[in-house]
């Protein structure tokens, strides 16, 4: 309405299209036309990128996935640009060859060693941010890589899914959320996942959000000292 003509939009309202947006909020990110002056305004946030392909997501112009992708995670912590990555690839939208296509397009950018840097680290298995933050924490601890979205057949033959595992350990990991680890029945589904993976042997480290913000180092710690204790078993 201000330029008269449809507008190009970017950033985090492009990966919101995508799927992938991480960050949320009420912000709408868009190009500055060609042959306009776009001001911001209270909940606009106008750019300038010159050379950013452009495709049609949503009935609107955007930047291409990959280029999204990218140019936020540029903009975030370590911890959340990897999630924003995860979640791109997750998304569909994405894949590896784009994303380091679009690493290489930036080149020279603020942020892009970062990004470069954990690319090789995304995984399109990790189903939420937080799982995506501390899979990072794991990695930067040096500990072993865990398998993602870990599979379990119960005695029952039940099939149980853990966020992280490391089978050969018989050690998994769930990263709790308040938003789907709450109320009676959340709770007693949960520990019957936690007794029939108990019963085959398996250990599992719960993980709470003060766990990999707060406390990563403890966090680390805790899951090395259950590995070690059950490769010296």
């Amino acid at each position: 309405m201000a330029c008269g003509e449809i507008v190009a939009i970017c950033l985090a309202t492009a990966a919101d299209v995508y799927g992938f947006d991480t960050q949320g909020g009420n912000v709408v990110h868009v190009l500055n036309p060609i042959g306009h002056q776009l001001r911001p305004a209270e909940g606009l946030v106008v750019h300038r990128r010159d050379g950013a392909p452009l495709i049609m997501a949503g009935g609107r112009p955007a930047t291409a996935p990959a280029w999204t992708a990218v140019e936020v995670a540029r903009t975030l912590r370590r911890p959340r640009a990897l999630a924003t990555l995860d979640a791109a690839l997750r998304s569909g939208h994405c894949d590896f060859a784009g994303l380091s296509g679009a690493v290489v397009a930036q080149y020279g950018r603020r942020g892009i060693r970062k990004v470069r840097q954990l690319l090789p680290l995304a995984d399109a298995r990790a189903e939420s941010p937080m799982e995506s933050e501390a899979r990072l924490v794991m990695i930067d601890g040096g500990l072993p890589n865990p398998e993602l979205q870990h599979e379990i057949v119960d005695s029952r033959g039940r099939l149980r899914r853990f966020d992280f595992a490391w089978p050969e350990y018989r050690v998994a990991a769930e990263y709790d959320s308040g938003e789907w680890h709450v109320g009676t029945d959340e709770l007693r589904r949960d520990r019957k996942k936690l007794a029939a993976v108990q019963d085959l042997g398996w250990l599992v480290v719960p993980i709470v959000a003060d766990d990999v913000r707060r406390t990563p180092t403890m966090l680390v710690n805790r899951i090395n000292a259950h590995l070690v204790a059950r490769e010296c078993a």
